[in-house]
């Protein structure tokens, strides 16, 4: 009965791996491609925040292709990286550097966001290009020193783990789920949520202040005002706190499980509970990627009628250049 659940655990792994994988695969890939054509728009390319934005998907893309076509291979008994150690160093390094840019760059991108709806102008003079190249370099510099261990870390052919491409011995491994769970999931998410507060409280405080001057000016304000404000506050509301909740969703498994698999690790429990932690790990490394794969679905279902109108302009666009040479 045993050998049959593991039997059955690491075939729905294998079909996650080749199915679900590529179903993950066209929805990151198309998405962050549409991303990266919308966001280089001057509209946002030249707004702070949509300038990360385009940063943060073209990183994202670039996560996707590396780190998820192998997890697809796997699914046919075919990844390189569980053979081949440069492969293996190579693919590890990249996912986890570009995964953790992305997320770092979307807190910058909520920390820009807070500046701008400050009242106190040398924080909304914060919010400029000059600081959001400078905050890019940074966090691509931070992140890649972050996992550059990795390299010396990572080896093929590992038995004794969740997948065959890990780390090599026990403190390797505690590190490199340390950092993750740490820099790469639990701050970025913190610095977030407090952020997006501090976007609500700002947003509400400039509502009543406008309130106030209007009623001080003898002056009712219009509905039309009343509502344009607290469409402005859901909106943000709503896009900003959807990013962070999935953002945990699909992140946070993984990093737990990491560490969960550092303390307790392979061979030193039961072949079933190895076989339920390697099934484990690797539907939470697939839930990682979607991660990579949604924001552009996220922006068009949360983020106003701008990015909406963007996609629209861009799609018309297409649609003409293809009716030109037909």
């Amino acid at each position: 009965m045993d050998n049959e659940l593991i039997k059955r655990l690491d075939y729905i792994s294998e079909q996650s791996n080749r199915y679900f994988g590529i179903l993950i695969f066209i929805f990151g890939f198309v998405g962050n491609i549409l991303n990266c054509f919308i966001l280089s728009q001057r509209t946002f390319r030249f707004n702070p925040c949509g300038l990360l934005f385009l940063i943060s998907s073209f990183i994202d893309l670039i996560s996707i292709l590396i780190g998820l076509i192998t997890r697809i291979l796997a699914g046919w008994q075919l990844d390189p990286t569980s053979r081949i150690d440069w492969i293996c160093k190579f693919r590890a390094f990249t996912v986890f550097s570009t995964r953790t840019m992305s997320i770092w760059l979307i807190t910058l991108a909520v920390i820009d966001r807070w500046f701008l709806s400050s009242m106190d102008l040398h924080r909304r003079q914060m919010s400029s290009l000059k600081n959001v190249y400078r905050g890019i370099i940074l966090t691509s510099i931070l992140s890649t020193l972050s996992y550059i261990h990795m390299i010396y870390c990572y080896q093929s052919n590992i038995i004794d783990a969740p997948l065959q491409c890990y780390g090599k011995n026990n403190i390797c491994r505690l590190i490199t789920d340390l950092v993750y769970a740490l820099i790469t999931i639990v701050i970025p998410s913190i610095l977030m949520i407090i952020f997006t507060m501090m976007i609500i409280s700002n947003i509400r405080a400039l509502r009543l202040r406008i309130q106030t001057v209007t009623i001080l000016s003898i002056t009712i304000p219009s509905r039309e005002k009343q509502i344009k404000y607290k469409r402005t506050d859901h909106q943000l509301l709503r896009m900003l706190l959807v990013q962070v909740i999935l953002l945990v969703i699909f992140c946070v498994p993984q990093a737990i499980q990491k560490i969960y698999i550092s303390f307790k690790p392979f061979a030193s429990v039961s072949k079933e509970e190895d076989a339920l932690n390697h099934f484990l790990y690797n539907i939470e490394v697939l839930m990682a990627f979607i991660a990579s794969g949604m924001p552009f679905y996220l922006y068009t279902l949360c983020g106003g009628t701008v990015f909406r109108r963007a996609s629209t302009h861009f799609i018309k666009t297409i649609q003409k250049k293809i009716k030109c040479f037909s």
